[in-house]
Parts: structure tokens; sequence; C-alpha cells
């Protein structure tokens, strides 16, 4: 993997620099006793009474996980509060509001319970985005997105399209931090390689990034944009990056319609792959992502995962009928993942070793028509390994080079102990 290592200080003026709230100015704080006592960077913006967005026009990037300690969403407490002048909302993949399913956005509206105007981002970037930027009038663009920790989740290049557009556009951009509720540890798994490019992976970063939203907008300003965008990020203060969600104590809101709980995100990196497959993926279940299965598949996957010894989480036999995807309507068999020892469960290296046993296991194993694998992993090198017969152990292996390249850049852009 080459990057080009601009990092911070060569970024220069395109990283803001606004007193405490500005990127990089503190550590997450050690939290005293058991009270949890995270605050968003939202939550530290709106106690400063919004003096970053002093004299501007303002649109907020979010979707449903825009909210306050007490489940009020941002956008309607900035609408209502006359220290800040929130003029639009543009909405990302499953809409601001979240009433899309996966692959589907809100398009352009009104909000009803604002008048707000509503624009929407999904599947835009460059000038085409840029001069929706333009066309809304504001002055700084303000991003407010719970992520999920994987590369390729959305969201995240939502945050890179926009940070492109707005540099485009001439305008500001403003990050607000949320946890990244697997922890911020270690980066882990296979960087992408750019001729796999997508929407759900537009730059060599690995698969789960074990970074926040802040810490990759800086990331992305100083590796990746071509033309830096003026960047300024609000930090956390009391989030450390071996805390979990639940060690938040903030409200879990689902960012997507499949990710439901904090669960859910702890195994998304590694069981997201079983998407370029012909298994069910868990979606239209109650338990997406921690339920994998087909028609045909019997104890035998859930015995050869369970012989693997992988720490931290076990798989039971199951089987399941889900209400929409792949086998709607079908009763059909597979694992589901039971993590009983998260500090030690390794998500992605548990996909490759779930994939490497039911294509053993199951006679019926297929990648997707399209090598969607590919896009998700980031090269040819998973799907071909497999086929070739590799094991769990030899296909983690080939990535080792490239993840302790991207880990050395990643270390640069931390800003949480």
């Amino acid at each position: 993997m080459s990057l080009s290592r601009r990092g911070l200080l060569a970024a220069g003026g395109a990283v803001g620099a606004a007193g405490a709230l500005a990127a990089g100015a503190s550590h997450a704080a050690a939290r005293s006793g058991s009270a949890p006592s995270v605050r968003t960077g939202f939550d530290r913006l709106a106690a400063d009474g919004y003096r970053l967005l002093s004299g501007q026009s303002v649109g907020l990037v979010t979707n449903p996980t825009g909210i306050t300690r007490d489940v009020r969403h941002v956008v309607d407490v900035m609408h209502g509060d006359d220290r800040v002048d929130l003029a639009a909302v543009f909405g990302p993949e499953h809409g601001f509001r979240g009433t899309a399913q996966a692959g589907g956005s809100e398009g352009r509206h009104d909000d009803p319970a604002t008048g707000l105007p509503v624009y929407d981002t999904y599947l835009k970037s460059g000038q085409a985005l840029a001069d929706i930027f333009t066309g809304s009038g504001v002055d700084t663009v303000v991003f407010d997105i719970q992520d999920a920790g994987a590369r390729f989740y959305t969201y995240i290049w939502t945050l890179y399209d926009c940070m492109e557009a707005a540099a485009l556009a001439g305008k500001r951009f403003v990050v607000l931090d949320r946890p990244n509720p697997v922890t911020g540890r270690a980066a882990l798994g296979p960087v992408l390689q750019r001729e796999f490019a997508t929407f759900v992976g537009r730059e060599p970063i690995s698969q789960a990034h074990g970074m926040t939203v802040t810490e990759l907008a800086l990331l992305f300003n100083g590796e990746f944009l071509a033309e830096p965008v003026e960047l300024t990020t609000v930090t956390m203060s009391g989030w450390r990056r071996s805390d979990f969600f639940d060690a938040t104590g903030l409200p879990w809101v689902p960012p997507s319609p499949n990710m439901p709980t904090p669960d859910t995100a702890l195994v998304y990196a590694g069981t997201c792959l079983f998407e370029g497959t012909n298994l069910s993926e868990g979606r239209g279940t109650t338990r997406p992502f921690e339920l994998l299965g087909a028609e045909g598949v019997d104890r035998t996957w859930a015995e050869a995962a369970n012989a693997l010894e992988l720490p931290g989480v076990r798989f039971r036999k199951a089987y399941f009928a889900p209400t929409f995807s792949k086998f709607q309507g079908k009763t059909i068999g597979g694992v589901q993942l039971h993590v009983h020892d998260r500090t030690l469960f390794d998500p992605v290296r548990t996909g490759i070793a779930l994939l490497v046993t039911a294509k053993r296991s199951w006679s019926g194993f297929a990648w997707r028509p399209d090598n969607w694998i590919d896009k998700l992993t980031g090269s040819t090198r998973v799907r071909t390994l497999i086929d070739a017969g590799a094991g769990t152990d030899e296909v983690v292996d080939a990535w080792q080079d490239e993840l302790a390249a991207f880990r050395r850049v990643r270390r640069g852009y931390l800003l949480y102990r």
C-alpha cells in the first residue's frame, strides 16, 4: 500500500483549530467511578453555544442517529435554537429520517417537522454533490452520523464525498464526533486496493478501521483528498479507545435498518462478507449478520467452525426463515454467532473462518456472480485464496504487510487514548 502521509501539519490551513473544540485539542478524559460521562461532539458544540457556527448559514448531514442523550434529534434541537442558523439538511443512504431500506434514500423534500429543505446525498459525489451544497446556500456543512466501524459501512464514504464536494464548493466543513461502537483499539483486515474502489470503499483503509469519524475525516483530508477541505472537528470528551458502545451511556439508534443493536456492529466487519456469497447474511431476521445460512446447510458447518476454537466466539447450529432478502419465506439452516468475550473476538478473522468452513462443509457454496466479495474485501485475494483451498491463517497472513503499513499511517490521526 502506498499512502502520501501528508499528515496533520502538512494539511496546514485545511484543518481548523478553533479553541478547545478543534481537531486534536484534547484527548478523551478518564472517567471517574462507573458513571458514564461521554459527551458527543454535538453535546460539546451545543454546550459552547454553537460558537463554531456563529454567523454561518449551516447545512447538516445526518440521519436518525444524530440525537442527544435525551433522544431528541439534533436537527430539531438546532432548528429551535436562535443561536444557530440551520438552513438545510442533507440525507445519506436510508434517508435523513431513516425511512428507506438498504440501497435507498428519501429524495429531495421538505421536512414535515421543521420545514427545512432536505437534500439527497446518496450516490452523489464530486461536482454533482458540490452543486447541491452550492444550491442550498449554506456556508458551512456539518456532519453528525453514528458509524459502525467497518470500511464497507457507507456513511464514512458519505463523509468522504461530502468533504470532497465541500472543498469543490468552497464550503467550510465541520465533523461532530461519536464513538466507534466496537472500540478504537485496532485496525483489522485487508486494506482496499484502489482499483476496487466503490461506495463500500473509496480509499485504502483496513476492513475494520478502529477510528472515529473525526479521526477518519482528518485521515481523509491529510492522505486522500486531492483538494483538502477547510476542516474543523469537534471531539468527544470521556471516550476511551477501549470503550464498547455500552460503556458510553449513550442511547443506541440503529444507523440503518439492518444494524439494530451494538451486537450487530460487533460482528458486522466480518460477517458482512456473506453479502458476497449465495448464503443469507441474516437480513430479514431479528439478528442480521449474527445469523448466516442457506437451504441445505446442516450442523456440519457449526461443528467445523467450532473446531477452529476461534477466540471469543462460539457457533450454534441454527434454523431461520428470512422475511425479506435472500431465501425470503424459506426455512434455512446455518449458524448463529455467540460472542462470549468481545475483548478477544476478531470479527474479520472470524468472517474469513466462516467463509472457509462454509465452502468446505456445504457443496452448494458459491460467490455472488458479480464477485461482490472483491469489493467488500478490497481485492481478489480473499476469493482466490479460498477457492484454492487456503485455510484461515493463510488468508489472514496474506494481508499483514499492508495492514501494518496502514496502522503506521493511522497512528498519526488518532485523537483519543
